[in-house]
């Protein structure tokens, strides 16, 4: 049994591999050729959090993954935390393979691989002004994965901690990026071409009114009923509203609000898995608003698990070669 811990998963895969991984996930989960059991949600009260399992099985992998995961408000100004690990077993015979002790790293890439998916899809070509609001670790992965798919040289950041909105701030300096810190939200929103929540907001914080013509709008807080980051007119808005999967984002996504208003039904919108496979329209016009609501799904976890499997795999040998010519070598000799 393979069992790796969160530094060497990060060596193993990074946010281009992700993106293909899920792309996959998405592609499969369309085409029936996966399977995807509901989420199981364990919230806690004081401090607040809620921990996550979701499983999933992709029918053209040998493995199949079960993910736990948590994430806690300790209510104080400290950083969300974030925690988890992922159990890797065989679709042949249940053996258990890995354990991959990611402290919830896996779950941040697949979430920001799956916001460059639908960014790229869906935002309009030369989008090259991101605003983000948020400023914890999965703001840093959105934006590293959009940077993958968007020429994007301006930045605007939001979030409820200055302090760590001018962490983020610097950090982005860093990249050679045009920056800037917005006192409120509106601020960073108005104006920009593609907009990413990554918040476990209760209230509504993106509102319809100040979206420009055309932008794009990636939210990846909602995973729980309660939660919710765009006003439910954002939706009602949009051209083009994209989903991970249509019952799950029917029952806790930014979609549950706005069906809950009557201002959209779970017919409305298209999968990231319909777009992928041309069976579905996306954009069509440079004015459009279009909106990716991703609660997260199991098959993305079975995709991203599988690949830091193969990619251990993959080093292991890689490691044993020189070894094993070296023991051909010096037996030669003898």
């Amino acid at each position: 049994m393979l069992i790796l811990n969160e530094p060497e998963i990060r060596r193993l895969v990074d946010a281009g591999a992700a993106r293909t991984a899920i792309e996959g996930a998405f592609r499969a989960l369309h085409r029936g050729e996966a399977t995807l059991p509901g989420v199981i949600s364990v919230p806690f009260r004081g401090p607040d959090g809620v921990a996550h399992i979701k499983a999933g099985h992709l029918h053209a992998d040998a493995v199949w993954t079960v993910k736990v995961s948590g994430d806690f408000d300790p209510g104080d100004g400290r950083p969300i935390t974030h925690s988890g690990l992922m159990l890797v077993s065989s679709a042949i015979d249940g053996t258990l393979l890995g354990v991959l002790a990611d402290n919830g790293f896996l779950t941040e890439l697949r979430t920001g691989a799956a916001g460059a998916v639908a960014a790229d899809l869906l935002a309009r070509p030369d989008a090259s002004t991101a605003a983000i609001i948020g400023a914890g670790s999965q703001a840093r992965h959105q934006l590293e994965a959009l940077l993958e798919v968007r020429g994007i040289d301006d930045v605007r950041v939001s979030s409820r901690s200055p302090e760590r909105t001018q962490v983020f701030v610097d950090e982005i300096a860093a990249l050679g990026l045009s920056v800037r810190r917005c006192d409120s939200i509106e601020q960073a929103v108005r104006g920009a071409e593609i907009v990413i929540t990554t918040t476990p907001s209760t209230v509504p914080l993106v509102r319809a009114e100040w979206l420009a013509p055309g932008a794009h709008v990636t939210a990846v807080g909602s995973d729980e009923p309660t939660k919710q980051e765009l006003d439910a007119e954002v939706l009602a808005r949009a051209g083009v509203i994209a989903v991970d999967d249509r019952r799950q984002t029917a029952a806790f996504g930014e979609l549950h609000h706005a069906i809950g208003r009557g201002l959209r039904t779970a017919e409305d919108v298209v999968t990231l898995g319909e777009l992928l496979e041309g069976e579905a329209a996306g954009r069509t016009s440079s004015e459009e608003i279009t909106v990716a609501d991703l609660t997260g799904v199991g098959v993305q976890d079975a995709a991203i698990a599988a690949l830091v499997m193969r990619e251990a795999t993959r080093s292991q040998a890689a490691r044993l070669e020189p070894r094993t010519a070296s023991t051909t070598q010096e037996a030669a000799g003898r």
